[in-house]
């Protein structure tokens, strides 16, 4: 089967195909005589496992491990619970991260929804100095400071500035 053919019957676009052959996820197909890639009806199912991989939220990186594995005539299984496992810590991280964060964002918009326009004052007294809504309202200890801001940093791409909480 030529590229399109395998694109359109796995629901993977042709740029995506070559894009995974360059990763080396997908055996070099073999060429026509004209130099078109030449697939095997076999590459359907590897095709629908790395976009089920992806959906289970694997890099690429770990999917070419599994499939590494298996192409070294081994069962991956016992490699893939143990990336999901991870996998599963780094969401329920990211979850409570984006829990605090919501936390943070519906003290400020209460406080906003409290303030009145004309006691703005210096950059925005909605957003003090850094400090962290629950601050502002009352005494916060060393430890409270240090951990009342979430640490955007691993959010993907820059998504987001880091935000720490004085002193930390």
């Amino acid at each position: 089967m030529r590229i399109g053919e395998v694109a359109g019957r796995a629901g993977v676009p042709a740029k995506t195909i070559r894009f995974w052959e360059d990763q080396h996820l997908l055996p070099p197909p073999a060429r026509t005589p004209a130099g078109y890639r030449d697939y095997d009806p076999a590459i359907l199912e590897r095709l629908a496992f790395i976009r089920h991989a992806q959906a289970a939220g694997l890099t690429l990186d770990a999917i070419g491990q599994v499939l590494d594995i298996r192409d070294g005539g081994q069962p991956p299984c016992v490699h893939v619970a143990g990336l999901i496992a991870r996998r599963l810590t780094e969401v329920e991280a990211r979850l409570a991260e984006l829990a605090r964060t919501r936390d943070q964002l519906a003290a400020l918009a209460a406080r906003a929804a409290a303030q009145d326009p004309a006691d703005c004052r210096g950059y925005c007294s909605i957003i003090a100095a850094g400090a962290p809504p629950a601050a502002l309202d009352r005494p916060a200890t060393a430890k409270a400071q240090r951990t009342a801001w979430p640490r955007a940093s691993s959010w993907s791409h820059g998504a987001a500035a880091t935000l720490d909480a004085p002193g930390s």
